[in-house]
């Protein structure tokens, strides 16, 4: 059982409860049985703390919820440095894929990894999360894209999601590509998603999400909207991979079923902005992917913000197109390439990336009732998160009152 504390000694303690960003200078926080009881200022907190209460001194440093990474595919064996090569050669994503390569290069190595391998190099990008801040992330399988493989990569989920170090959102993503052994044969691939992986990932709770990638040259409108109603069906929610690298009606075909997410989104124009807003489905932006692939055209965030949605930022990381697992990263990203302010890229990856995971009410803001999640990051200014970029700011991180990093 995580032990009573008080957190004090914050130069800014960052809410995010009601609107803005809701910051306490001076803030304190107490903590009872994992959950948070009371913040404010360090007078109005410290005289509820019992005598057996651990005191947790910030040392003038800021502290705010962890981050919540609404986007990754966290869970995969090897690497991908020498198509990252290719690209700095010039070489595009989509012929690097079409050589063979991309999404079924790392599907070959993350077959050939066994179910404990592949928990071993989990553990080590979990690792690289924490030390940025993050404390829950939502992961894909789709690397394994046959029942036994994806199963194995949901069982990895499953297995870490009870170790403490960081929350997991679990998500199927069979339909992340055509596997090699059903290139000619995408009907049938298409029917053992939805006759038998989605039932059986939504019976066993393996899954809570579904997810397609939607795109020219990997799944249609039409077998994308066939696995979306088969996972509703289930119970799934939905999150799609839309319009990353094609206006292709990803956005419009989210906002008609009703997603909870639409991702990606570099390519979506004003009516699937608009669809997007009239049906609520959030966006979850990937700035990082955009980086990575060394490409130009990031997503119209002030245009989504502007039409009244809860963007969401998220890192995308996987080994191939964003092998980047650092949130503060992508928030600087985010506002240097996107022009999203401080406030509202920490917003995006914290309240808001908790809500689009249905999460709202336990975690992404400080406030009484709530788990404790939260991060002390190496500043006094929240707005030095993104403005020191690549670092890797978190000095503490606890999740649900209990330290699982420390610097």
């Amino acid at each position: 059982m995580p032990s009573d504390l008080i957190v004090v000694h914050c130069s800014q303690l960052v809410t995010l409860a009601g609107p803005g960003l809701g910051i306490i200078e001076d803030g304190a926080m107490l903590v009872r049985e994992g959950r948070i009881e009371r913040v404010g200022t360090r007078a109005e907190v410290k005289s509820h703390a019992g005598s057996r209460c651990e005191v947790v001194d910030a040392g003038g440093r800021v502290v705010m919820p962890g981050f919540v990474d609404a986007h990754t595919h966290l869970v995969f064996a090897g690497h991908r440095a020498s198509e990252f090569e290719q690209r700095c050669s010039g070489a595009t994503y989509q012929q690097i894929a079409a050589a063979g390569g991309g999404i079924r290069e790392t599907v070959r190595a993350t077959r050939a990894a066994s179910e404990e391998e592949l928990t071993k190099a989990t553990r080590q990008h979990i690792d690289w999360m924490l030390r940025g801040g993050t404390t829950t992330a939502e992961v894909k399988s789709g690397y394994g894209l046959s029942f036994d493989e994806e199963e194995k990569m949901l069982r990895v989920v499953r297995r870490l999601s009870g170790v403490g170090a960081l929350r997991l959102v679990p998500t199927f993503l069979g339909a992340h590509d055509i596997p090699d052994e059903y290139r000619n044969r995408r009907g049938a691939y298409l029917d053992l998603i939805v006759n038998e992986m989605i039932p059986h990932f939504a019976a066993t709770r393996l899954a809570e999400y579904c997810d397609a990638f939607c795109e020219e040259g990997v799944f249609t409108i039409g077998e994308t909207r066939r696995i979306f109603e088969a996972a509703h069906a289930h119970g799934l929610g939905r999150r799609l991979h839309a319009d990353q690298l094609s206006n292709c009606g990803g956005a419009l075909l989210a906002a008609e079923l009703h997603a909870a997410t639409a991702d990606h989104l570099e390519q979506t124009d004003a009516a699937g902005i608009a669809a997007l807003a009239e049906a609520a489905v959030q966006p979850v932006l990937l700035p990082g992917s955009v980086f990575a692939l060394g490409l130009q055209h990031y997503p119209d965030a002030r245009a989504m913000i502007d039409a009244g949605l809860a963007v969401v930022l998220a890192t995308d990381f996987n080994p191939g197109s964003s092998p980047i697992p650092s949130m503060p990263f992508i928030l600087s990203l985010a506002c240097a390439q996107m022009k999203m302010t401080p406030a509202e890229a920490i917003a995006a990856a914290t309240i808001n990336a908790a809500r689009s995971l249905g999460r709202e009410a336990s975690i992404g803001s400080l406030e009484p009732g709530k788990l404790a999640d939260f991060a002390i990051h190496n500043c006094t200014d929240y707005r030095e998160i993104v403005y020191w970029i690549g670092v890797e700011s978190a000095n503490a991180v606890w999740i649900g009152g209990r330290r699982v990093y420390q610097r």
